[in-house]
């Protein structure tokens, strides 16, 4: 394995931890700092505006192929949360995985973006879930699951009821359980392709699998969570000649 391959692993297994970090520079998603900015505000995060796959993307065009089945083993656990500035995450117990033919990565943590990030068609959706995996080699893999308005969605309720309003530390909540399988469609068809990180330092080489089939949130659950958080999606990025894969 070349030197650079080495060094690009060893920093994608540090990820899970500096998604949201706050480092030097401030960041943002408008004004000042917002997501034009970002490959300016720090040398660290040039591959916001240097790299070749960045994430979100508009999905338009697509290869239908026969892909493996996520495979998802997901198990109850603490309720974790923190508001870390740029979104709401939940932090999740080792015991939880996805498994793609022999690919098996263990869910991190997910978080969540309104307007969702991802476009389908050129269709922005209400919000969407990142979940965020990692394999034994730190590699990342994210699963998107996305949100349209419509009915109040049970799997949301323990974590909108214990939403932190303002800016937090990691705060765990032991009699509240969650379990992200609550969070998945009742199909799991899915967009495949790769891409990177959607805040900085947008390191590339990130497995996104967007699940094809929406889930619903009700309109005071939206309010609810863009009353603390407001807008948090990157714009959509090149494609520069990427293929997306969907399955059958």
């Amino acid at each position: 394995m070349s030197m650079k391959k080495s060094l690009v692993i060893a920093l994608i297994g540090a990820l899970p931890e500096m998604v949201f970090a706050e480092g030097a520079a401030h960041w943002s998603y408008e004004g000042h700092g917002g997501p034009a900015q970002w490959a300016e505000l720090e040398k660290d995060y040039a591959t916001c505006g240097l790299g070749k796959i960045q994430s979100p993307i508009n999905i338009t065009e697509t290869k239908k192929e026969k892909l493996a089945e996520i495979e998802f083993s997901y198990q109850p656990s603490t309720l974790k949360l923190l508001n870390n500035g740029h979104t709401i995450q939940v932090n999740v117990a080792d015991g939880s995985s996805i498994k793609i033919d022999a690919d098996q990565y263990k869910l991190v943590q997910y978080h969540f973006h309104t307007p969702s990030e991802e476009q389908v068609q050129g269709k922005y959706f209400a919000m969407v879930a990142h979940l965020v995996h990692k394999n034994a080699a730190g590699q990342l893999a994210v699963v998107a699951v996305l949100f349209e308005q419509g009915r109040e969605n049970e799997a949301l309720k323990p974590v909108w009821s214990k939403l932190p309003e303002k800016e937090s530390i990691e705060q765990a909540f032991a009699e509240t359980k969650v379990n992200a399988a609550q969070l998945l469609p009742a199909t799991k068809g899915y967009y495949a392709f790769e891409g990177s990180l959607t805040t900085p330092p947008c390191s590339e080489g990130v497995r996104w699998l967007v699940l094809k089939q929406p889930v619903e949130l009700s309109a005071q659950q939206l309010a609810q969570f863009r009353s603390i958080i407001h807008s948090n999606a990157r714009p959509v990025q090149p494609l520069n000649g990427r293929v997306v894969k969907e399955s059958l």
